[in-house]
């Protein structure tokens, strides 16, 4: 397919589900309502429904989305195997660990931030371990391995949070904030991920020259002249700014850095330069809809979006290991 056309459809595709998510909610608004309390104020009640319940929702699923899909396309691109995605590395497993810490000691009620900051701070020492390794000359695959020890380290010191918390309200608080979920942010959130996720998706821009050569593999990229120690700490980076910001505000969401770039890689000329935009994009009007869906599908009980995400995830990545097999064999 043209890639502007590409892009535009995914553009088009996320901003009807950005608009459709602003429109449905438990509150009964009509839609003229809606658009006119966001805009124009009118009826108090209506306004802080739309203002500061609903717009920081469908704005955080758009950038979330948008740097899940982008971080899922680089990594696969770097890691040059279609089954990577954003948690092989263990940002989004430490990002939640700083925020569980924070949850049984009992500092996340400190302040609305302090959870973003916990979880970041998690991100950050992982991402430290992972540059040191990166500026150690090492292969991608020690990256990888690197990656899973630390995402297995961070899920049993969760488990050990959990298991050692005496409060059954902050366990539940743990296990619901693990699921992932939109509900109740604020543009406090919004305004604390931008500027993390903007760094990120210029690093891993940056890098999207190098990622093209990679596809050549480590030799040829060299040969190419490409500096790949470079390209690894700039997606590593990158993707460690995405992540954690979005594991920041909204806990663990799993599989759109998966699902979108296989989506669209068939779509466009398969390198990852072209790639990384259509994925952000996709990934944008995934997250959105998905959200959506937790909101409708049982309107008396919220599904967290985690949810929602892996239920659809979890067979697509069964399905590409399952091809992936046949096409070995």
């Amino acid at each position: 397919m043209n890639r502007p056309r590409l892009i535009t459809m995914l553009t088009v595709l996320g901003i009807a589900a950005f608009v459709l998510s602003l429109l449905i909610g438990p509150a009964r608004i009509g839609p003229v309502a809606s658009i006119e309390a966001l805009i124009a104020g009118g009826n108090e009640a209506a306004m802080i429904i739309m203002r500061e319940i609903r717009l920081p929702r469908a704005l955080l699923a758009v950038l979330i989305g948008f740097s899940l899909g982008v971080a899922g396309a680089a990594l696969q691109g770097l890691l040059r195997n279609p089954l990577a995605e954003p948690g092989i590395i263990g940002i989004s497993a430490s990002a939640s660990l700083g925020a569980v810490l924070l949850f049984y000691t009992g500092l996340a009620g400190v302040s609305l931030l302090a959870l973003p900051v916990g979880a970041l701070t998690g991100a950050a020492l992982c991402v430290l371990v992972l540059l040191v390794i990166s500026a150690a000359q090492a292969s991608t695959i020690t990256l990888i391995l690197a990656g899973v020890a630390l995402a297995s380290l961070a899920g049993a010191l969760t488990s050990l949070v959990l298991n050692l918390s005496p409060n059954p309200y902050a366990s539940y608080e743990i296990i619901f904030w693990l699921l992932g979920s939109l509900k109740d942010r604020t543009m406090d959130h919004v305004w604390l991920v931008i500027p993390l996720m903007a760094l990120g998706w210029a690093a891993l821009w940056a890098s999207s020259r190098t990622l093209d050569a990679l596809s050549l593999g480590e030799e040829g990229a060299s040969g190419l002249g490409a500096n790949i120690p470079r390209a690894r700490v700039l997606v590593v980076c990158g993707v460690a700014l995405c992540v954690g910001a979005a594991t920041a505000v909204s806990g663990a969401i799993g599989f759109i850095g998966l699902i979108v770039p296989h989506l669209v890689r068939p779509l466009t000329n398969r390198l990852p330069s072209q790639l990384l935009l259509p994925a952000g994009l996709g990934g944008a009007a995934l997250l959105t809809i998905a959200d959506i869906v937790a909101r409708t599908i049982i309107p008396e009980r919220e599904l967290n979006v985690g949810v929602v995400t892996a239920l659809i995830g979890a067979p697509f990545f069964l399905w590409l290991v399952i091809r992936s097999r046949r096409e070995l064999f």
